[in-house]
């Protein structure tokens, strides 16, 4: 059974994981064998995911790349090909959130969410498919979210984004599933990470911030997960193991979308 688990030989590719959550699921794919690859849009971004990956003392190969530039994408794609290998798991994590009200966003703003958080996916995707295809097997994860069921003040184009990326998943199970493809979604629920971590920090009073007070609340958990609590799923979804399911997106939410919260 530990072997139907095992990426030992597999080249993963992981959008925008230069930390964070990419960050975790990447460390997770090495510490089962996996080859790492990851991009982010500047080479800061990446000199500093390779650091991050040193330091945990991970090899890993990292590239500057826009997920949203189509020619940028197929030009790393086949660099990753030559230098690496052909890519047997992508995880589609890079993208974005704009917290504003709708009626205050514009058009330009949405449009920018919904290319970096759905169009990046589907040419990331486009990309290595056919690379799969000649293998005879591949694994896509989509990076959903709970948006992709819920909504939420302040996320409307993120909300539309990760509902798109759900069907989108799904769509690529359908017209891909006969190539031996598997396309599955994780959708993480509150995870903290750096950029969250003002949202936990306590208040001058020496009490919660009422948005971790919230998060603590709806949780059954009753806590925020921990980037490396996506490992698991990760691991399950990119590995021989998750080869039946396909089309499937896993919540790791500690249980929110199944609890209606505490009574006040």
């Amino acid at each position: 059974m530990a072997n139907s688990f095992s990426l030992e030989g597999k080249i993963a590719l992981v959008t925008g994981a230069s930390y964070g959550i990419g960050f975790g699921i990447a460390s997770a794919f090495a510490a089962a064998g996996a080859t790492i690859v990851f991009n982010d849009i500047s080479q800061e971004a990446v000199d500093k995911g390779l650091a991050n990956y040193k330091e945990a003392g991970i090899p890993a190969h990292g590239y500057v790349c826009d997920v949203t530039d189509e020619d940028a994408v197929n030009a790393m794609v086949a660099q990753i090909k030559e230098e690496v290998g052909i890519i047997d798991i992508l995880v589609n994590n890079a993208g974005i959130i704009m917290r504003i009200p709708m009626c205050e966003m514009t058009a330009a703003q949405f449009r920018k969410v919904i290319d970096i958080d759905l169009n990046g996916p589907f040419i990331v995707s486009k990309a290595v498919i056919p690379g799969m295809i000649e293998k005879g097997h591949g694994k896509i994860i989509n990076i959903c979210s709970m948006m992709s069921e819920l909504g939420r003040e302040t996320v409307s184009a993120y909300a539309a984004a990760k509902g798109g990326l759900k069907m989108l998943t799904r769509n690529i199970c359908a017209e891909y599933g006969q190539y031996n493809i598997q396309c599955n979604g994780i959708g993480p629920g509150y995870i903290a990470t750096p950029q969250t971590a003002p949202l936990r920090e306590k208040q001058e009073d020496g009490s919660q911030h009422p948005f971790d007070s919230f998060i603590c609340a709806r949780t059954p958990a009753g806590r925020w997960l921990n980037p490396d609590e996506l490992g698991g799923p990760a691991v399950f979804l990119a590995s021989d193991a998750s080869n039946a399911v396909n089309g499937h997106i896993l919540y790791v939410d500690g249980g929110i979308l199944a609890y209606i919260g505490k009574q006040p």
